[in-house]
C-alpha cells in the first residue's frame, strides 16, 4: 500500500488553536468501507515491537519530568483507543489526543470516498507550551514519520482483507 505525505486539510484554528507543528498522510483502500472509528482502532492497534520498544522508552524518559504516558484519566466523550483519548467522532473524522504541561496533540483520523474504494487521513497537530515541548518534538519526529506511515499501511491492510 502506497502511503504518501499530503498538505494537512483540517481546520487547525478549530482542532487545535496555535498549532506550531501539522502534517498528514494518506492511503488508499479497495474493498470493504471502514469509518473513522474503525480505521483508528486498527491503526492504533498494537504496533511493530520497534515502535513499541521506542514507545518504552519514551515513558521510562518522560517519567521523571511529570509528562503525561497516556491519555488515561484525561476527559474521552469517545473513550480511549490505543492510548489516545477519542475527544470528538463522526463516521467520517475522528479526533484524539490530550493536552500536556509541554505540548498539546492532536491525532485527527479522515476517511473519504475514492475512485475504487476510500482514502484514510492521517492528520498530526502539535502546539508547543515552552522549551521541552520543542525540544521532545525535535526528538520525536524522525520516528513519528515512519510509525505514521506504518499505522496507515497496517490500517490499511486490515481493512482490505
Amino acid at each position: 500500500m502506497n502511503v504518501r505525505e499530503v498538505i494537512p486539510s483540517v481546520d487547525c484554528k478549530t482542532l487545535l488553536a496555535g498549532a506550531d507543528f501539522a502534517d498528514a498522510y494518506r492511503v488508499a483502500i479497495d474493498g470493504t468501507r471502514v469509518n473513522a472509528r474503525r480505521a483508528a482502532e486498527k491503526m492504533f492497534a498494537r504496533g511493530p515491537q520497534w515502535a513499541e520498544a521506542l514507545l518504552a522508552l519514551r515513558n521510562m524518559l518522560v517519567r521523571p519530568f511529570g509528562l503525561k504516558t497516556s491519555g488515561e484519566g484525561e476527559p474521552a466523550p469517545g473513550g480511549v483507543i490505543g492510548l489516545f483519548p477519542v475527544i470528538s467522532e463522526t463516521s467520517e473524522r475522528l479526533v484524539a489526543g490530550f493536552n500536556d504541561r509541554h505540548l498539546d496533540f492532536r491525532v485527527v483520523v479522515d476517511v473519504a470516498p475514492s475512485a475504487g474504494g476510500q482514502e484514510i487521513t492521517a492528520t498530526t497537530l502539535v502546539k508547543t507550551h515552552n522549551w521541552l515541548g520543542r525540544i521532545y518534538l525535535a526528538i520525536v519526529l524522525p520516528f513519528h514519520r515512519p510509525i505514521v506511515r506504518n499505522m496507515l499501511r497496517r490500517a490499511s491492510s486490515q481493512t482490505a482483507r
